[in-house]
């Protein structure tokens, strides 16, 4: 069985690190992920996940994440139950993460890029056209591997 989800998008609020009872770290915090797709004439939809993570990671994630940094998770989706304050059965679905990387600020970026453009960059090197004695033609196909 395979339970493996990555996320990568913009915390909605800062990180909340708690201490459990058994004196155990853990971080809760919530991001927006923009969909891939969008229909004509229609504005991209943004997913909302909800993110659990314990220890060691929990810690770096409060001390280095706040409202709007981008991050990638790397973790299983788990689903769990609880009765609310009016003992209704409630079920939530959350996101265990194992592994959170830095993806750059909205201060760099200032879209959901990964990589943030540098402040000036070099020109683009010129590349030559073809000339048409570079190539040769293959004109028999008998070898090719498709």
């Amino acid at each position: 069985m395979l339970n493996s989800i990555v996320l990568m998008g913009r915390l909605v609020a800062d990180p909340e690190l708690r201490t459990t009872t058994t004196g155990k770290s853990v971080c809760n915090f919530r991001i927006a992920v923009d969909r891939s797709f969008a229909r004509a004439g229609e504005q991209k939809q943004t997913d909302f996940f909800t993110i659990v993570a314990w220890e060691g990671t929990a810690n770096f994630i409060s001390r280095y994440f706040t409202k709007g940094s981008m991050i990638a998770v790397q973790g299983q989706m788990q689903m769990r139950q609880y009765d609310d304050n009016t003992g209704a059965k409630r079920t939530v679905y959350e996101v265990l993460a194992r592994d959170v990387s830095f993806c750059g600020s909205k201060a760099e970026t200032g879209t959901n890029t990964v990589f943030a453009a540098p402040a000036q960059s070099a020109p683009a090197p010129a590349y030559q056209t073809a000339v048409p004695g570079d190539f040769e033609e293959i004109t028999d196909d008998e070898d090719l591997p498709f």
